[in-house]
C-alpha cells in the first residue's frame, strides 16, 4: 500500500455563531466550532499538536499553537474518530480558521492533518 495512504486523516467541521456571548456594538464576535477528526489510513496515529491560523474580515491573522485539542492528544485506530468543540473570538462579523494537527503513527512516523478552511460568520452575512 502506498505510504501517502497509510497516514491519511479526514477533518471537517461545523462552525456555530454563539450570539448570547457576542456584543457586535463592540465588535465581538463569538463562534464555536465542532471539528471531526477520523483515521481513514491503515496505521494508529496519535494527535500530539495543532496549528490554526485565524483571519477576520480586516485581515488580521491570529495563529494559535499547542499540544493536543481541548486536554487530549487522542491516539486514533484505523477507522476511528474523535469529535471535539472548540470556540474563538472575532472582531469582525465573518473570518476563516484553517491549520494543521501534527501527528505521530504508531510506527514513529510523523506527518500533518490538514485541516481544511472554513467560514465563521454571524447568520444571514453571506448570501
Amino acid at each position: 500500500m502506498a505510504e501517502s495512504k497509510k497516514y491519511q486523516i479526514a477533518v471537517s467541521a461545523v462552525p456555530q455563531f454563539i450570539a448570547d456571548q457576542s456584543d457586535p456594538t463592540k465588535e465581538n464576535y463569538v463562534f464555536a466550532y465542532t471539528i471531526t477528526i477520523e483515521n481513514v489510513g491503515t496505521v494508529p496515529a496519535q494527535l500530539i499538536s495543532r496549528h490554526w491560523i485565524i483571519t477576520d474580515a480586516n485581515a488580521r491573522v491570529q495563529e494559535v499553537r499547542g499540544l493536543g485539542v481541548v486536554g487530549h492528544q487522542p491516539l486514533l485506530q484505523p477507522g476511528e474518530k474523535f469529535e471535539y468543540t472548540s470556540g474563538c473570538q472575532l472582531d469582525t462579523p465573518v473570518g476563516t480558521m484553517r491549520g494543521s494537527y501534527q501527528m505521530t503513527a504508531e510506527d514513529g512516523t510523523q506527518f500533518e492533518a490538514v485541516i481544511p478552511e472554513f467560514t465563521l460568520a454571524i447568520p444571514r452575512v453571506l448570501h
